[in-house]
């Protein structure tokens, strides 16, 4: 599910409480987390709801002036033959792949932990080993657009793309405005991977 970024002000202040969408299939679940770039977000609720149903009240908890323009923006998007759902939801906290990133110590069950995943990362791979190359990779080239960075490796941007989610998910990578730069965790992993035989 999607959060536009003009709805972000309001999620991380507490007044946006809902968001609304009309889907096929519901893309969220109670109980549910998703990330967004001002944190977590815990889905609360999923309910299915009646577009005469909707009230002032719910445009302005979804971050909308009133009612009708909520009602406007269904109408814009979604699935016409699709169900609107009432997504109830809340800033958690911190995406906590931001609190892994920064703690460069390993210890060295971890250290067991991210090697096994890389490995596994490596042998999975269709191009063959590449998780300590683009680690090295975007060490050396901080903020350079992807696509050159992909190109630089000879691989086509959007696996290359793929794979850099794949570090940042481990706390090893930082996503920024242009390209990428190596978390203090992935400067202790890389230094490590150095060592390895």
């Amino acid at each position: 599910m999607q959060i536009p970024q003009r709805f972000h002000p309001g999620l991380a202040d507490g007044s946006v409480t809902l968001a609304f969408r009309r889907w096929r299939t519901p893309a969220a679940k109670a109980g549910g987390r998703q990330r967004t770039p001002i944190g977590e977000l815990a889905i609360d609720a999923v309910d299915p709801i009646d577009v005469a149903d909707l009230t002032e009240a719910d445009g302005v908890a979804a971050g909308y002036r009133d009612r009708a323009e909520l009602v406007g923006e269904l109408a814009r998007y979604g699935h016409e033959d699709g169900t609107v759902y009432r997504i109830a939801l809340h800033l958690a906290g911190p995406d906590p792949r931001v609190a892994l990133r920064e703690r460069a110590e390993v210890t060295e069950p971890e250290w067991e932990q991210i090697a096994s995943r890389l490995a596994r990362l490596d042998r999975a791979s269709r191009h063959g080993p590449w998780t300590t190359t683009v680690l090295r990779l975007i060490a050396e080239r901080p903020a350079e657009r992807a696509p050159d960075l992909a190109a630089s490796l000879g691989r086509e941007t959007q696996p290359f793309k793929t794979d850099v989610r794949k570090l940042k998910e481990m706390g090893l990578t930082e996503s920024l405005g242009v390209g990428y730069r190596i978390s203090p965790r992935g400067r202790t992993v890389l230094a490590r991977l150095a060592e390895s035989p």
